[in-house]
């Protein structure tokens, strides 16, 4: 596998989504959502999966959203197992972030330590020590701004470009793309196409995604363009 870093990149694409009506503001808790990862031939590359609870971090504390991302796949001889987990407060504002990631025979994994009050991140990097960065009174890693996101569409809100950790720093930018119908688990949907633009350190990513008109602004389908063809991610129902 010549290009483990879509895996990461995955993350960020499902981070992103679009106006929709306003209605109630979805319940999130409890949620688990279930994707498959493909090649560009259609063929399965392997699973992921999306979930959130909720919960208090200690007696005296407010309750926090717990939100986890979960990549298994790869080929033969080569495994991909990524693992994400974020907590937030309830109006969506970062407080923990942790990854473990394993691409074949190398391992890596790190610490985000949101301070509100500081309005810095504390980032600390297995190996390479901590680094402190600054950042808003609420700032957000790749999951919570994904629920943040879904929160703000369902209520006919479209997120301005923004600041966004995952480890490092990354600049998100969408355009609506209008709606077309698009395959789902064998089931023809309605879903709003998005063109993205995910900046980094590193890496300058463009790609379309997907989301479900349904009031919890579901993501439903990533299609990521890598040299080796268009791989995707896609919701199964």
């Amino acid at each position: 596998m010549k290009h483990p870093h879509a895996f990461r990149g995955l993350l960020l694409l499902l981070a992103l989504s679009a106006a929709a009506a306003p209605s109630a503001a979805p319940a999130f808790e409890n949620e688990q959502l279930h994707y498959n990862i493909n090649w560009p031939s259609g063929l399965s590359l392997g699973e992921a999966q999306l979930t959130v609870s909720s919960g208090k971090a200690g007696e005296d504390l407010p309750p926090r959203l717990r939100f986890s991302f979960d990549i298994d796949a790869g080929i033969p001889g080569f495994s991909v197992t990524d693992r994400y987990h974020s907590e937030a407060t309830s109006d969506f504002c970062s407080t923990e972030f942790n990854d473990s990631v394993k691409h074949g025979a190398k391992t890596a994994g790190e610490k985000l330590i949101f301070d509100s009050h500081a309005a810095t991140v504390t980032r600390e990097t297995a190996g390479s020590g901590k680094s402190e960065i600054p950042a808003s009174a609420c700032a957000r890693d790749a999951l919570t701004f994904l629920y943040y996101t879904r929160h703000e569409l369902s209520q006919g809100r479209i997120p301005p470009p923004q600041t966004v950790f995952l480890g490092p720093q990354y600049q998100v930018r969408l355009e609506f793309a209008g709606t077309q119908s698009v395959q789902i688990a064998d089931k023809t949907v309605q879903a709003d196409r998005f063109t993205a633009s995910v900046q980094g350190p590193k890496s300058n990513i463009s790609f379309e995604i997907f989301f479900l008109k349904d009031r919890a602004r579901t993501p439903a389908l990533v299609r990521v363009p890598l040299a080796l063809g268009t791989f995707s991610m896609e919701l199964a129902q």
